[in-house]
């Protein structure tokens, strides 16, 4: 493999990555938490859409449970967002030479 065709490469690679990212801001993830109580959605970027919790939660005294449930909702949909945006990374990747623990993007 010469220099050209590695160069050429990269630009096809630098190409498939910007889509990739342009993918994965599109993408949405729903966490839940309190056995569905409370759903926070988040897009790819990992900025909140959406917020719902459920009514009978909206009491006085359950303020810390809900906050509780609300923060659990979030990160249980950074997390679902994160694995979504692994598999797109593999995807992209599949069949690259790259060595052993090497992640993309740098």
């Amino acid at each position: 493999m010469d220099l050209n065709e590695i160069m050429q490469q990269a630009a096809g690679l630098q190409a498939k990555m910007k889509a990739m990212q342009e993918k994965i801001a599109e993408m949405e993830a729903e966490g839940v938490a309190g056995a569905g109580m409370v759903k926070v959605a988040l897009n790819g970027k990992g900025y909140a859409k959406r917020v719902s919790i459920d009514r009978a939660l909206m009491k006085p005294d359950d303020v810390e449970i809900v906050e509780d449930l609300v923060a659990a909702a979030i990160n249980d949909a950074k997390s679902k967002l994160e694995t979504q945006a692994a598999e797109e990374m593999k995807s992209l990747t599949a069949g690259l030479p790259l060595p052993p623990g090497m992640k993309l993007p740098f």
